[in-house]
């Protein structure tokens, strides 16, 4: 039988007991053991280990209210300043509520079952169990509204541009107020890390674009240029003999927009690749339901999206992404060194150039072939 049982595989289940002066990291190893608590821990372990690697590029993708929680502050800052984080595509919303705390504004916890009504007339606003007074939705939009009157602003430009710009703006405003490490837009400003948003009118801040062009205002999204460029990322950092990795947190528009930029790749530019190296996801939807949000990363192959090769080395946790964020980003900073930022940002030019020049000297010589063969 002890012959029989050595041949199973794994750990055997021995975990200590719970003193409570464990590390986190040490915790997640020691008792994660099964169910969605292993796979937290092998996500763990495949962003520290392998997805920090130094010929790794990572992208991450944001969606669900997370910067009104607090982790803007308490884990992407973190993430971006350790070098951990080098593009991101996020909703709109996210980057909107993360400017509240830039520009010195307050959210408060509250509870999810307060009453909507009371609240509408008291003039707050509720995210489940976040409370915060309208006015910081109307200082919040003045804001932007003020931003984008500027003369940087009158020229269409790509989602990464604008975001970029803007962080400037509200460090600029963190300067003045006095305070620090509040805006995520703000570190990834100053890190160099490019943010887009794959939905740009689908915000309080596209709102807010979308009123100032009534007024004659010239900014716009150049959402053509947001695929280019995020293909171009991928493209660059696997053919400049790295690889990719992606970080999924939660799922919708912006899990696909990070996906797709290797179906972009292979299938409508028709350069050769094999899709993202590594994949990492918290989501709490479910597969069968037939959602991109539930998506498995086995599934993704089929599109081309991650490489068939490497599936083993992919991670689907089921989980609540405010519970497995602060939990991912305690281990890594616990267990990895801080890697020297990529400033993809300030490479987007020539990352892109070298992409269209693949591109039309495959359309040139996939033309010259047609041409031979209906000679």
């Amino acid at each position: 039988m002890k012959k029989k049982r050595s041949k199973l595989g794994g750990r055997e289940i021995v975990p200590p007991p719970i003193a409570g002066g464990e590390r986190l990291a040490d915790l997640v190893d020691s008792t994660f053991l099964a169910y969605n608590a292993a796979r937290l821990r092998e996500g763990c372990r495949l962003f520290t280990e392998r997805m920090l690697a130094p010929d790794v590029t990572v992208g991450l993708s944001l969606t669900g209210a997370l910067t009104p929680a607090g982790l803007g502050m308490a884990a992407l800052i973190p993430l971006i300043r350790a070098g951990f984080v080098d593009w991101v595509v996020s909703t709109g919303a996210n980057l909107y509520h993360d400017t509240h705390f830039g520009i010195g504004l307050s959210m408060h916890q509250g509870q999810p079952n307060l009453d909507d009504v009371k609240l509408r007339r008291q003039g707050v606003v509720r995210i489940h169990d976040i409370v915060f007074d309208y006015d910081v939705l109307l200082e919040t939009d003045a804001f932007f509204a003020r931003m984008i009157e500027a003369r940087e602003f009158q020229k269409t430009m790509s989602t990464a541009e604008f975001h970029h710009r803007a962080g400037k703006w509200v460090r600029e405003c963190e300067r003045v107020l006095g305070i620090e490490n509040r805006s995520f837009l703000s570190a990834a400003y100053e890190a160099g890390v490019p943010v887009y948003t794959s939905s740009p009118g689908d915000s309080s801040i596209g709102m807010g674009v979308a009123a100032a062009a009534l007024r004659g205002n010239r900014l716009r999204f150049d959402v053509n240029l947001d695929v280019n460029e995020t293909a171009a990322l991928v493209y660059g950092a696997k053919k400049g003999g790295g690889r990719s990795a992606v970080v999924i947190l939660g799922g919708g528009s912006p899990k696909n927009f990070v996906l797709q930029t290797e179906p972009h790749i292979q299938e409508v530019l028709m350069l050769a690749e094999k899709g993202h190296d590594y994949f990492l996801q918290v989501t709490d939807a479910r597969p069968d339901t037939g959602g991109l949000s539930g998506a498995t990363p086995s599934e993704a192959v089929s599109w081309g999206k991650v490489d068939p090769e490497m599936l083993p080395h992919t991670v689907v946790c089921y989980l609540d992404s405010t519970v497995a964020l602060p939990i991912l980003t305690s281990y890594a900073l616990s267990r990895h060194e801080p890697r020297p930022p990529r400033r993809l940002y300030d490479r987007r030019k020539p990352l892109l150039a070298r992409l269209t020049a693949d591109y039309l000297a495959n359309r040139a010589a996939a033309g010259e072939s047609c041409k031979t063969r209906e000679d």
